[in-house]
């Protein structure tokens, strides 16, 4: 009997990966929803500019959800697909009645900074199981998020 998965990753690993997979899904969930509202409510001079904004960054994010979800599948496990388990696992919380830019524009900050503080946690334990495609999508992950974060906070000022 083998102590691996399909993908020839030790069982207990992949199951600490999921694990870690599941509480990225539920920040991503929360974190585009929240997205989505700034798209919505947003308000002011900059309501163009924003308004796509919002949309290109939620539009990224609901690809990342379905990536992670299908990560988590490809390790032999399943993704979490309830907002009540989201919300109990997320560092992230809704951000309600939101409508000036800054503002939102300070939630996609806070948001992607706990998105990269948990990618960064995933790849470290991804790269000791020996998990190239965990770590790969966490890697990628990071590296365009550290970006958008430093052209956030240059928006700012």
């Amino acid at each position: 009997m083998s102590d691996t998965n399909a993908i020839g990753l030790h069982a207990s690993a992949a199951e600490q990966l999921a694990e870690k997979l599941n509480a990225l899904l539920a920040n991503y969930q929360i974190f585009y929803m929240n997205t989505r509202g700034y798209h919505w409510n947003v308000k002011g001079e900059q309501f163009f500019e924003l308004h796509a904004k919002f949309e290109e960054i939620y539009t990224d994010l609901l690809t990342k959800v379905d990536e992670v979800a299908e990560r988590i599948l490809t390790l032999g496990y399943q993704p979490l697909h309830a907002y009540s388990d989201y919300f109990s696992v997320s560092k992230i919380q809704e951000d309600t009645k939101v409508s000036d830019g800054k503002q939102c524009v300070r939630g996609l900050v806070e948001g992607f900074q706990v998105l990269i503080e948990l990618q960064r946690d995933l790849l470290s334990q991804a790269s000791d199981a020996d998990d190239e495609g965990t770590a790969s999508l966490a890697s990628d992950y990071i590296r365009e998020q550290e970006k958008t974060v430093w052209m956030l906070n240059a928006y700012l000022g």
